[in-house]
């Protein structure tokens, strides 16, 4: 579709400027292709412009766009809150999951992932800007989650995840992800485990989180324009 390859490099050539900027190696910082409420024509079109990787935010959309994409070899994540009624549906079609915040849902996905599937790729959501109305565990509550999610047969604890409050001030934006960071080292030396993810910055903020180690940026409307109402 026009646009979105020219987009898609776009962004690229921003992961990389950024990546230069602030002393990270090359590749270090992946690109999750964010194709929520966007057809399966505008994943095709991105995949066929080397993106391998997409985000969904809703169950159903994202299960019937796989079936339409069957014959793409492609990575889904779910980064979208999950109730315990979908969980399954997760847990036998989606390689990662981003938005873990209680022990219940990470349970269900361990019973639930087909033993004919490696384990799935889970990162903790964590409430960095202590917003009531935002998903995600508290820090504080943090590490006890993630030695019990640890254990779990069927997935694997692979990283923390992170959306800061919108805000101009990029400083504080900065210290947001460097909080997840900060909370990603102690749960390292903690449970000895790589923790390898930091899934943390978007379209408007990508090379800020690079900055401070993002491994992985989640970005939608940069790549496929301004977002759809979901049907």
């Amino acid at each position: 579709m026009p646009g979105i390859a020219e987009n898609l490099k776009a962004v690229c050539a921003r992961i990389d400027a950024a990546g230069r900027k602030y002393g990270r190696l090359a590749g270090s910082t992946g690109l999750l292709a964010v194709s929520k409420t966007w057809p399966a024509a505008s994943v095709r079109a991105a995949f066929a412009a080397g993106q391998r990787a997409f985000g969904e935010n809703y169950v159903q959309e994202a299960v019937d766009k796989m079936a339409e994409l069957r014959d793409l070899p492609i990575e889904w994540h779910f980064i979208g809150p999950l109730q315990s009624n979908k969980t399954r549906l997760v847990a036998e079609n989606f390689a990662w999951v981003h938005s873990v915040d209680r022990l219940k849902i990470a349970q269900r996905l361990s019973e639930q992932r087909p033993e004919a599937l490696s384990p799935l790729k889970l990162c903790l959501q964590v409430n960095v800007s202590g917003e009531a109305s935002k998903s995600g565990v508290t820090p504080g509550e943090l590490p006890a989650l993630a030695a019990a999610v640890a254990q779990l047969p069927g997935i694997e604890l692979v990283g923390l995840m992170a959306i800061p409050e919108p805000s101009e001030d990029e400083a504080l934006l900065r210290s947001r992800f460097r909080q997840l960071v900060g909370l990603r080292d102690g749960l390292r030396e903690q449970l000895d485990l790589p923790l390898e993810t930091l899934s943390m910055g978007m379209s408007d903020d990508l090379e800020l989180a690079i900055a401070e180690g993002s491994t992985l940026v989640r970005v939608g409307s940069a790549i496929f324009g301004t977002r759809q109402k979901n049907q």
